[in-house]
């Protein structure tokens, strides 16, 4: 084989398929594996680092980069895009010792099942040390890679390339500055809703309903599947997505939403060109792209009236009993029912940003050394006071709720935000492009959403960074300004105008 694009693609392809093992066993460490099997799963993930970071390092990578680089203005646009994307990977990777690679990927594995026992038993001093030691792993690598003077800047950037702590802290400036006075107005007008009618739905019931809910909204179920975790989430590629949620009988729409709010992201997976799931024309942008594709399709989509035009009757056929009492209407204000919770993955939208912001601000705190980690918790409940209006009875409740930092993904929570805004940014503009998106939604087609989202999203790749393909997408600079004018006309027509019946 003589042609070196086509060896890089080879090389490319063989690391793919080994991390694409790796992210299977960290599915099944969530998923399957017995509890008493913990420690020699740290081993097999240490390994397999291991085995992944010898692939990425292999010296002929680097050769063949180089001799690409050399010839770069003979390369089409998609062909510079997979070279100058594999350069930054390969140099990244490269600079991080293999000793160094499987230590992170042990603490990794450890730090989750520590993270899981100490929710389970309200303990955050016995998971303290795991996030002490995540913070040390995660500012030397930052060291290694030259971001030693802006470590937290480095881990945003691992998620959300282009964006740094400074860029985030002015656009959550402008959106706490017209969120706050709207969450205010909301709360006082919802005050009175009382707490939610659902009750006693069985968990088989609801599990077959949003099979069919995410299914009928485009996932591909011969190429992916749901289970139940700990902590809802999705992991693999469009060849084989691995979804989870978790089921409560008084909690019908937790399983439902993050079903969907999953669905969004093995989507986004699945609208990712196959052929080039090995290179950068086939690899998702950044988690603040992926998290706008999961929150469009869990609020724009799974929250709207017209969604519920198509879904309420087959809802009612699975749990008529259970909504006997439950009118059209009171079904729709539940589904966008504003209750204020600490749990943020049980948060409604008004107050969902808030929960972020909690977040970001702690995270920017305990990497500048201004917030020591064993201080985290009462930190934590100051603010959630602060920003949510009430205050946590527990840890579990608190600062023990995500299960992001047992995996040293620190800087991962501003892209839920960020995502938020990119969704309804977004929103703006497939209305616009498709104006009959209510009419198809109430007939149960979601087909046109979904491949406008393909055509001017997915199939681009890691092709555009994230700034520039919103601004490609949109035709406007990210800002917060759509996602407020959504929430303000969402909630507002349920809240702030006149209410009709029950």
């Amino acid at each position: 084989m003589s042609d070196p694009f086509a060896r890089l693609n080879t090389l490319l392809k063989h690391q793919h398929v080994i991390d694409s093992v790796d992210g299977l066993l960290g599915w099944d460490e969530q998923v399957n594996l017995p509890p008493e099997s913990a420690d020699f799963r740290a081993e097999q993930m240490a390994t397999m680092a291991k085995i992944s970071h010898a692939a990425a390092c292999d010296p002929e990578v680097g050769k063949l980069l180089t001799e690409l680089e050399s010839q770069v203005d003979a390369l089409d646009e998609d062909r510079r895009a997979v070279v100058r994307e594999a350069r930054k990977d390969y140099d990244e990777v490269t600079r991080l010792p293999e000793e160094f690679v499987e230590e992170k990927a042990r603490h990794s594995s450890a730090a989750y099942h520590a993270w899981h026992e100490a929710r389970a038993a309200r303990d955050f001093p016995a998971y303290a040390p795991f996030i002490t030691k995540h913070i040390e792993l995660a500012k030397k690598e930052a060291d290694l890679q030259g971001w030693g003077d802006r470590p937290y800047d480095y881990m945003i950037d691992q998620h959300d390339p282009g964006f740094t702590a400074a860029k985030i802290d002015a656009l959550f400036a402008e959106l706490k500055a017209g969120l706050v006075p709207l969450v205010r107005e909301i709360d006082a007008a919802s005050a009175n809703d009382g707490p939610s009618p659902f009750r006693g739905f069985p968990i088989g019931k609801q599990r077959e309903f949003l099979e069919e809910v995410t299914a009928k909204l485009g996932f591909n179920y011969q190429r992916g599947r749901i289970d139940v975790s700990a902590h809802p989430f999705c992991s693999g590629n469009g060849a084989d997505v691995r979804m989870t949620t978790r089921f409560q009988e008084d909690e019908p729409m937790d399983s439902l939403f993050s079903s969907i709010h999953e669905t969004g992201h093995g989507l986004y997976e699945q609208g990712l060109r196959r052929e080039f799931h090995h290179n950068a024309l086939g690899e998702h942008v950044g988690m603040a792209v992926h998290e706008s594709q999961s929150r469009m399709w869990e609020n724009q989509v799974g929250r709207s009236r017209a969604f519920w035009r198509f879904f309420e009757p087959r809802f009612r056929e699975c749990f008529h009993e259970q909504l006997k009492d439950v009118s059209s209407e009171k079904l729709y204000r539940e589904v966008n029912a504003v209750r204020p919770t600490l749990i943020r993955v049980d948060s409604d939208e008004v107050h969902y940003n808030l929960h972020i912001i909690l977040r970001f601000e702690i995270e920017q705190a305990l990497f500048a050394g201004t917030l020591a980690v064993t201080d985290l918790p009462g930190v934590w409940n100051d603010k959630c006071e602060e920003l949510l209006g009430r205050r946590p009875q527990h840890d579990s409740e608190g600062v023990l709720q995500d299960v992001h930092w047992s995996g040293g993904a620190f800087g991962y929570f501003p892209s839920y935000c960020l995502g938020n805004m990119i969704a309804a940014q977004n929103w703006v503009k497939a209305r616009e492009a498709l104006p009959d998106l209510d009419a198809e939604f109430a007939r149960g087609d979601f087909s046109s959403l979904l491949d406008w989202t393909r055509r001017e999203i997915h199939h681009h790749g890691r092709k555009y960074p994230t700034l520039e393909l919103v601004e490609r997408v949109t035709g406007r600079a990210l800002s917060p300004q759509p996602l407020l004018a959504y929430l303000r006309e969402r909630y507002g027509e349920i809240y702030l105008q006149s209410r009709g019946a029950d």
